[in-house]
């Protein structure tokens, strides 16, 4: 992965992180890594925790980040969840789901929208950071 790409990732998870603490959500772990894979960002609100795949895009060529999120993908994300809870909650009968949030930039960088989706199949909610820079 070339540089440049790592950095769009970093600001996109830094900003995807920023919107769910300004919505209420607490952030339990960032970039979680296990043997299956990896989540970004672990998130819980009103005792439902949220494991949020996040994608960052800048301009079109590649697609909009909801375009990237393959059934492979959310399959990879239910097993990557499910080893979290196993080894940090194993005895606990949680209120969990998968989420993901789309961030979209300019060519020239410039945040385009946020939107996030508390799951997969929920509906979801458009945001905008007041004064994001480059």
């Amino acid at each position: 992965m070339t540089r440049n790409k790592i950095k769009l990732g970093q600001r996109g998870e830094t900003l995807a992180s920023q919107i769910l603490k300004q919505h209420g959500y607490q952030i339990i772990a960032q970039n979680w890594h296990c043997q299956e894979g990896e989540v970004d960002l672990i998130a819980q609100k009103d005792k439902k925790w949220i494991f949020f795949e996040v994608r960052t895009r800048r301009g079109k060529s590649h697609g909009t980040p909801e375009e990237s999120l393959t059934p492979h993908k959310r399959a990879r994300m239910e097993v990557v969840a499910r080893h979290y809870l196993g080894e940090y909650a194993p005895d606990m009968d949680m209120d969990w789901d998968l989420g993901f949030i789309a961030v979209s930039m300019s060519t020239t960088g410039s945040l385009q929208r946020i939107t996030v989706y508390p799951g997969l199949d929920a509906i979801p909610w458009n945001a905008q950071l007041p004064h994001e820079r480059k």
